[in-house]
């Protein structure tokens, strides 16, 4: 047991209150100090950093929104809908709750995508912060997953037609395809079995999982520090400012500096927020279509369906996928086997081991289907395209061999590359919204080879050019 703390008779009631739990409950107040108050964060953080916050309230706005909403909501195929409807018509205030919470489906994307590309930008992925990175990959797929299987729950008739395609794609996978799909929908059809397996993974097994590696994001973040816009890191410099002799110079406490300073951008934030749920929820169809309003009807099938705004840029992807892109793709595996034995520093037997797979490659891409040997199909190819598009920044660490970390000090033409980047995901996420044409699948075709030349080549492009030179401490200039 800790040694009690006395504190003099004439003390504050406040600090006597708080010293009776300090001393009663030591760890949580060691937690706080660790993250919190004695956590020194770098005092260059600029705007971009205010995005992590941002997905921890809307986290915070998800989980609560969502448990009133589950007191209501019946899992069942033949009352969903109408328990949906119920909630927005007669339950006291449950309009507000179910707007909260779509917004916040948005919402929370559209923050981790920018925390993300903060993270691409200045380099938070480096060394020694990959377990970060990966960590934040696996919260986006988590999230993905939890989105994926709530949007099926209000059993509209996109909800429903969505939910059959995307599960549909899974039978692609040869020889375990056929029976994959039948274990995630529960039934050969997205039926009752599948709302009520996706409703309980919604509910109860994701935010778990989803839970658990935020707090091991944190724990990451705050065991390496922080990484700032200068790629500069403050444990490695000088030691010693005002509140701690042994804390990094270039740091300052997580709080309250911090703490008070997004509450600026929170405040930005719930103003946009509320003006969203209040004025427009459904947001032009991006965040609630006209077809979920609408029960679902399996005889009827929606003239085009396509998923929410924040899985398009992969579905076209997907779609991106045909057997003329697969024949396009083995072309350029044939030229990459060429360049390596062309240009390839390697030795005789390495430079064989790369052909033979590059020949296996090609037969299952279908590169030999002139010579009558059939590969695999597109459609599996295009779930493969579509899945490794975010598994893929998994392996970010390992892909960039920048002698910097931050876009500030890399040559000034990696900023238009990041740019066109950024660009083309928006191009990839529109086509997704659109309904199949030849014109969008060309451009989604080159868009999806640009996005995965981006990160294959990564590791010759950002060795390219000459870095400026890094400053040993950071560069802040106070507001």
């Amino acid at each position: 047991m800790a040694e009690f703390k006395e504190l003099p008779p004439d003390a504050p009631t406040g600090q006597k209150v708080m010293n009776w739990f300090e001393n009663r409950f030591p760890t949580a107040f060691a937690a706080y100090r660790v993250h919190m108050s004695e956590y020194y964060a770098p005092k260059n953080f600029n705007f971009w950093y205010i995005f992590g916050s941002l997905a921890l309230l809307v986290l915070v706005i998800q989980i609560v929104t969502g448990i009133f909403l589950v007191m209501h909501y019946k899992p069942d195929a033949n009352t969903a809908f109408a328990s949906v409807e119920y909630i927005m018509r007669d339950v006291p205030w449950g309009w507000l709750i179910r707007y909260m919470h779509s917004t916040g489906a948005s919402a929370f994307f559209i923050v981790v995508y920018l925390h993300m590309y903060r993270g691409l930008i200045y380099g938070s992925y480096r060394k020694p912060r990959e377990l970060v990175w990966i960590f934040g990959c696996a919260i986006f797929l988590a999230l993905m997953a939890e989105a994926f299987m709530g949007y099926l729950l209000p059993w509209g008739q996109m909800s429903y037609w969505g939910a059959q395609v995307i599960v549909n794609l899974f039978s692609a996978i040869p020889f375990v395809g056929p029976d994959l799909a039948i274990l995630i929908r529960g039934d050969y059809v997205v039926g009752d079995a599948t709302l009520n397996r996706f409703f309980s993974f919604h509910v109860i097994a994701v935010p778990l999982v989803l839970l658990g590696l935020v707090v091991a994001h944190l724990l990451a973040l705050h065991d390496v520090g922080s990484n700032n816009p200068d790629g500069v890191e403050i444990k490695a410099g000088p030691k010693g400012n005002r509140w701690s002799k042994d804390a990094p110079a270039d740091g300052v406490p997580f709080h309250p500096y911090y703490t008070v300073h997004d509450i600026f951008g929170v405040s930005v934030f719930l103003m946009v927020f509320s003006a969203i749920v209040f004025f427009a929820p459904e947001f032009g169809g991006y965040f609630l279509e006209y077809n979920n309003f609408i029960p679902a009807d399996p005889l009827v099938t929606p003239l085009h369906i396509a998923p929410v705004w924040y899985f398009t840029p992969f579905y076209s992807m997907l779609r991106a996928i045909t057997t003329e892109m697969m024949l396009v793709i083995s072309v350029i595996t044939v030229l990459v086997m060429l360049f390596v034995w062309i240009k390839g520093r390697m030795s005789l037997m390495t430079k064989a081991g790369i052909s033979v797979a590059a020949l296996v490659a090609l037969a299952v891409f279908g590169g030999f289907s002139f010579i009558g040997i059939p590969g695999i199909d597109a459609k599996f190819w295009g779930v493969v395209v579509m899945g490794g598009a975010v598994i893929i920044l998994f392996f970010l660490p390992w892909l960039d061999h920048s002698p910097v970390k931050s876009i500030r000090y890399r040559p000034s033409w990696n900023k238009w590359l990041y740019l066109v980047f950024v660009i083309n995901f928006l191009i990839l996420g529109y086509l997704g919204v659109q309904p199949p044409s030849p014109v969008g699948e060309r451009v989604s075709q080159v868009g999806t080879l640009f996005y995965f030349g981006f990160f294959l080549l990564m590791p010759w492009w950002s060795r390219l050019g000459e870095p400026r030179p890094v400053p040993a401490r950071v560069i802040f200039k106070p507001h």
